[in-house]
């Protein structure tokens, strides 16, 4: 076998392989503290729930009128039950990826129609509020995006609380919230922007 065809098989060979591990971890549970479905944390009583592997989907979570709040549990059925049941909204357009939700054509402050709530750009001329949706975009590892809510709110910090952000990652993490001409601004370089309900009062 010539050396050019040795190449070729092994790279074959690595591919096939990559592509079994990752069906498997599908499936797989890589954190043995938890169980798939099982719930670590809440926000005004709407409950995070663990995923396992962040690639791991499981049945598509139906409203009983038939609105479709997303695959269980990935991060967009956390932030689109939240909105469910805590504001009692439903999005137009109810399906789509995380980065799907941002769209980039809607001025800042203006209203995001498919999803009927008002949206913000990062960094936006308006502060971010407890309640917001945040949008971030995908990466090499996770192409789809990640959606969280913002928890909290501090002169110079913000809390948000997330489903699936992987099988070892927190339910809450912090992020700097700068304040400059630019506006207000949340330190992380795939934070699109934010949605908010026209009244954020349930």
């Amino acid at each position: 076998m010539s050396k050019p065809t040795k190449i070729i098989v092994i790279a074959g060979i690595a591919l096939v392989v990559a592509f079994v591990s990752f069906l498997l971890l599908r499936k797989v549970n890589p954190n043995p503290n938890y169980e798939i479905g099982q719930a670590l944390d809440s926000l005004n009583g709407v409950k995070v729930y663990y995923n396992g592997g962040v690639g791991h989907t499981g049945k598509r979570n139906i409203s009983a009128d038939g609105y479709n709040i997303g695959i269980t549990y990935q991060c967009v059925e956390f932030v689109k039950r939240y909105y469910y049941e805590y504001y009692h909204h439903k999005m137009p357009d109810s399906y789509g990826n995380a980065k799907d939700f941002f769209d980039s054509s809607v001025k800042d402050g203006a209203l995001n129609k498919a999803r009927n709530l008002l949206q913000y750009t990062n960094p936006s001329r308006y502060k971010p509020e407890t309640g917001d949706l945040v949008i971030f975009d995908g990466h090499g590892g996770n192409p789809y995006g990640h959606v969280a809510i913002v928890s909290s709110v501090k002169a110079h910090e913000i809390e948000i609380i997330q489903q699936n952000p992987g099988p070892f990652a927190p339910s809450r993490v912090t992020f700097n919230l700068d304040s400059t001409a630019k506006g207000f601004g949340i330190g992380h370089e795939r934070l699109l922007g934010r949605l908010r309900m026209k009244q954020q009062t349930p």
